[in-house]
């Protein structure tokens, strides 16, 4: 009887142990319609398992997933679900204000909050979409756990200052709308092919990111902004965590062409950026890092997974917050 109850007993665990060991994370891609799962990944630890869901908004020109299979986020969504994330993938228009992609981030927040049933979400943005998150924090801090901004332009680009300059100069009214239907255009493409029509204004997304564009921004939503030249902001505000990093690289992989598309920018720009974002305009927040070795596009893991194999990885950097904001309760 004895023997028997212990093969029961063994036999029970070893299933108990199968079953969890079986257990399955999904990763959904969102837009102002609602969300879909966009795939399914076998939980090997719980290294990421927040309390609240992770919400992520990419930035100008981004998207959430073209075709539903390559991601604006490469390969960062799919480890995280692996490590016990419940994850969402937003989508905003590639082009436009910040307040507009704000609206629509928040749109999407809250279908999150009632698919879950969470009282809050932890938001991440990479390049413009961390004006989007600063938005949705200032807004709706109660439902708001934490901000991670990933090289937000938050004081700015001189990229986009010499961009609006040449539009404002006597040929802009040549150029400028020739320019920006054809941006508008092929972005309302990029939209469609993720699964949403949005409209676009690549006019009103360069002004956002002039230095004039986001003091005025930073005059409504200050949370989180250093009160000093490239210092850190206060870490929490109004019961929301903030945080951020950014890198200092720009041709960091031979093989990848965006080091090559990236050199151009990064002469606009005096002093250390990652191609588009100056190092000190990163921070917000608790600042982790700021001069990661990786240039706009890696910090996001793009293209393909080919980034410096000299510093850490970017889909570690995403692990490791997921950790952090764990640890902190969040």
């Amino acid at each position: 009887m004895k023997s028997t109850l212990r093969t029961l007993l063994l036999t029970g665990g070893f299933v108990a142990a199968s079953a969890a060991s079986a257990a399955t994370s999904t990763f959904q891609y969102c837009n102002t319609s609602g969300c879909q799962a966009g795939g399914s990944k076998t939980v090997t630890s719980n290294y990421a398992q927040t309390k609240y869901p992770l919400v992520f908004a990419h930035g100008m020109a981004g998207f959430s997933a073209i075709g539903g299979a390559y991601g604006y986020w490469y390969g960062i969504p799919e480890n995280l679900a692996a490590n016990g994330a419940q994850v969402f993938v937003t989508q905003e228009a590639s082009f436009n204000s910040s307040e507009v992609r704000g609206e629509q981030l928040m749109t999407q927040v809250k279908q999150i909050l009632a698919i879950t049933g969470s009282a809050k979400v932890n938001l991440i943005g990479h390049s413009h979409g961390v004006q989007s998150i600063r938005y949705v924090a200032g807004l709706l801090p109660n439902q708001v756990a934490s901000v991670t901004g990933v090289a937000g332009p938050n004081t700015g680009s001189p990229v986009a200052d010499d961009i609006q300059s040449l539009v404002n100069s006597p040929v802009g009214p040549i150029i400028a709308p020739v320019l920006s239907s054809a941006v508008n255009a092929f972005f309302t493409l990029v939209g469609v092919s993720s699964g949403h029509y949005y409209s676009q204004d690549s006019l009103a997304g360069l002004n956002s990111l002039t230095s004039q564009g986001t003091a005025a921004f930073n005059t409504t939503f200050p949370q989180g902004m250093p009160t000093t030249t490239c210092g850190q902001g206060a870490n929490a505000v109004n019961g929301v965590r903030y945080y951020s990093w950014g890198g200092t690289g720009v041709l960091t992989n031979l093989l990848n062409p965006s080091g090559a598309m990236l050199l151009p920018t990064s002469l606009l720009i005096s002093g250390p950026s990652d191609g588009l974002v100056p190092q000190c305009s990163s921070h917000l927040g608790q600042v982790i890092r700021d001069n990661y070795f990786q240039n706009h596009l890696d910090e996001v893991n793009q293209l393909l997974g080919l980034v410096s194999p000299f510093e850490v990885s970017p889909v570690v950097l995403f692990r490791q917050q997921a950790s952090r904001l764990k640890s902190a309760g969040l």
